[in-house]
């Protein structure tokens, strides 16, 4: 695949799937697999047992990660999503919308 244009604290949109329409931040990109763990989406319930750290236990809510292409970012000037590019500028990459 090629370059991933999302990267961790971009705010984005979820574009299909069950969260579909639902925004959040980017907390995590996982290169290797192509995805990403967005704050808020894609709530998975844990079934933790009771150790040193938590004894009581319990079930636990906590992101799981969600695949790239169901993601766009959102444009900071006008709130909608948007495709996204590269762009040299200055010996640094940046972003464009």
């Amino acid at each position: 695949m090629g370059k991933l244009k999302i990267k961790s604290g971009d705010n984005v949109i979820v574009t299909a799937g069950d969260h579909k329409g639902t925004e959040g931040k980017v907390l995590r990109v996982l290169i290797e697999k192509n995805k990403a763990i967005v704050e808020g989406v894609n709530l998975v319930k844990k079934h933790e047992k009771p150790s040193a750290a938590n004894p009581q236990g319990g079930i636990t809510e906590k992101e799981a990660p969600i695949h790239i292409s169901n993601l766009s970012l959102i444009d900071p000037n006008s709130g909608t999503a948007t495709r996204v590019g590269l762009k040299m500028e200055d010996g640094k990459k940046s972003t464009i919308c």
